[in-house]
């Protein structure tokens, strides 16, 4: 149940990070709300997930699916450039988080 935990709060980071980039600078009042009620989201499903799973593991985790999902939607609905070295970036930081959750860290 901690790693769904962890799953979903790194979804709620990268809709935090949505919601900065949309408040343009906390000027914008709805995106502005939507990036706090994220961020309280995201990091107290993080702190859930920290009773039963190691920091170190889970915190990688945790950022390394906002990283990759706030490259890909920046990619994808931003219009931001995409590159094969940002592929390969991307392709990486999975490659981690995959490797941290097959060491353990509960």
């Amino acid at each position: 149940m901690a790693w769904v935990l962890i799953v979903v709060a790194g979804l709620f980071e990268v809709a935090m990070a949505y919601s900065l980039k949309l408040s343009n600078g906390f000027s914008s009042l709805l995106p502005s709300v939507g990036f706090v009620a994220f961020a309280v989201l995201s990091f107290g499903l993080l702190s859930l997930a920290l009773k039963s799973l190691d920091v170190g593991t889970a915190y990688a985790v945790w950022t390394g699916i906002g990283a990759v999902g706030t490259a890909a939607l920046g990619m994808v609905i931003l219009g931001e450039d995409v590159s094969p070295l940002k592929i390969v970036s991307i392709v990486l930081i999975l490659a981690g988080v995959v490797g941290l959750n097959l060491a353990g860290g509960h």
